[in-house]
């Protein structure tokens, strides 16, 4: 192990990373408290701000896999579509096996100029977590409770928000609607195999009723599906905390352009269409396994300096006051204050890792762990 590789291993810097997180991460959220009454003066200029604001959050976390961890990002993809990413509104439909998969899709959001504008369909209990949830709220994100009988409406009149949205964004979609886990894919495949469905080997059965409906609610806003395919090569399991040690990955991104026209607007023939989206999907992992890569071109996206410099920027506001802080502190001898010092920092770093906990595969959501007879589109 190498001298830096050891630095980024130690607690000392973990703790540092997590308090600049926490820290600005809770200045952000009260500056996007005071742009609400904005938005009664002036909507679109208070989702610019709001834009700006979420971007200097979500850019840390990539700056970690990017600059921290020095995880490399390999796209495939078809040269002709290349130019139009970023520059179009886009609903991305991702595959959901690894911890950092959000993750590494917000690194593409970066590289593309589209990370502080990008949605997602999230589950409702994110939007009470501190700071990335809170920061969510303000970004208009589509929150879901996962039962489709009162999310129809509510996602359809978030999805319907969105179409006056000022920048390009790309809205994130994860169709399995949980994790990939064995048990998970066991039970998926039980269901179809009831339902006369090809089986799948690498995916969860696609859950078609929330696809429909962002398609429908996004038709002349959103130019293509981009239908996206993640994997890590060398069998590797990413976490976030490997990332926060320091540990490199290669992710390996394959990206096909899809015109939005090209799906049935019908709600039965549109679940048909993604039935077979992932078997191709199921078929493209299938060749990743058995040549350590996706068929057509690389066209990498190099790294941008912007979430480097975020992060940067933030250290230095908030580590010169806690330095000085410090050292009051340490040369005030009060065995109580250093004391309640020392709780703080340790509450802080629970709190980050009660967050990097809710990412964890096996800590994860038990959607999808039900009867057969309950588990259905």
């Amino acid at each position: 192990m190498g001298l830096l590789q050891l630095l980024k291993s130690q607690f000392l810097c973990h703790l540092i990373i997590c308090y600049v997180f926490l820290v600005s991460g809770l200045i952000i959220n009260l500056l996007q408290l005071c742009t609400l009454p904005l938005w009664l003066v002036s909507k679109q200029l208070a989702r610019r701000i709001n834009i700006r604001l979420a971007y200097c959050i979500n850019s840390q976390m990539v700056a970690a896999l990017e600059w921290w961890s020095g995880t490399e990002c390999t796209l495939y993809t078809d040269p002709k579509s290349y130019p139009l990413y970023g520059n179009e509104n886009a609903i991305v439909v991702l595959n959901h096996s690894f911890e950092i998969d959000f993750l590494c899709g917000w690194t593409f959001c970066e590289r593309f100029g589209v990370l502080g504008s990008s949605k997602v369909l999230a589950k409702k209990e994110l939007a009470y977590v501190p700071i990335i949830g809170w920061m969510w709220y303000f970004l208009e994100i589509v929150f879901c409770k996962r039962k489709w009988e009162e999310d129809r409406r509510t996602v359809a009149e978030s999805l319907q928000n969105l179409r006056d949205y000022p920048e390009n964004y790309w809205f994130l979609l994860y169709c399995e609607g949980t994790r990939f886990t064995p048990k998970k894919h066991q039970i998926s495949m039980q269901v179809a195999e009831s339902k006369g469905l090809p089986k799948l080997k690498y995916h969860l059965l696609p859950r078609t009723k929330g696809f429909w409906v962002t398609v429908q609610n996004l038709r002349g806003t959103a130019a293509a599906v981009y239908d996206s395919t993640l994997n890590f090569r060398n069998n590797e399991t990413p976490t976030l905390l490997g990332i926060l040690n320091g540990r490199k990955y290669h992710a390996d991104l394959y990206v096909r352009r899809i015109p939005l026209e090209q799906i049935p607007e019908d709600e039965a023939e549109c679940a048909a269409w993604l039935h077979k989206l992932y078997q191709e999907k199921d078929s493209f992992q299938e060749h990743y396994t058995e040549t350590g890569r996706y068929p057509g071109p690389i066209v990498s996206p190099p790294r941008r300096p912007w979430s480097l410099i975020n992060w940067l920027f933030w250290s230095c506001l908030l580590l010169y006051p806690l330095g000085l802080l410090l050292a009051q502190l340490i040369s005030s001898g009060s065995m109580l204050t250093i004391l309640a010092s020392v709780a703080l920092c340790t509450a802080a770093s629970l709190g980050v890792r009660w967050m990097i906990g809710q990412t964890e595969i096996d800590r994860g959501s038990s959607y999808g762990n039900k009867d057969v007879s309950r588990n259905s589109n």
